[in-house]
């Protein structure tokens, strides 16, 4: 298991949605353009948009993790750091929740 220090540098591809939520695309390799292309596609679907970024740190332990954006996907209608705010209020919320 990986120390604090450790989960606190760890890395991610992940999409984050306007309303906070997110999902991983990789930690331990960067996704193919075809996988973007398909997630984002997915995304259009289901009526909804998101950030292709880069997570730095541990959602679950450690400092609060930091968010990199890399681009839009399905032409989100809100800013990036208002995406980034409210995943971090839903990570704060699972932590609190998890500590319970």
């Amino acid at each position: 298991m990986p120390t604090k220090a450790e989960s606190s540098r760890e890395r991610r591809w992940v999409i984050v949605a306007p309303d906070g939520r997110y999902v991983s695309l990789g930690r331990h390799g960067d996704p193919s353009e075809q996988e973007i292309t398909e997630a984002e596609k997915a995304l259009r679907v289901q009526g909804l948009s998101g950030w292709l970024a880069v997570m730095e740190g541990n959602p679950w332990v450690g400092k609060m993790p930091k968010f990199l954006e890399v681009r839009p996907l399905a032409e989100p209608t809100t800013a990036f750091s208002d995406a980034v705010a409210a995943c971090i209020a839903k990570i704060l919320e699972k932590r609190s929740t998890a500590k319970k």
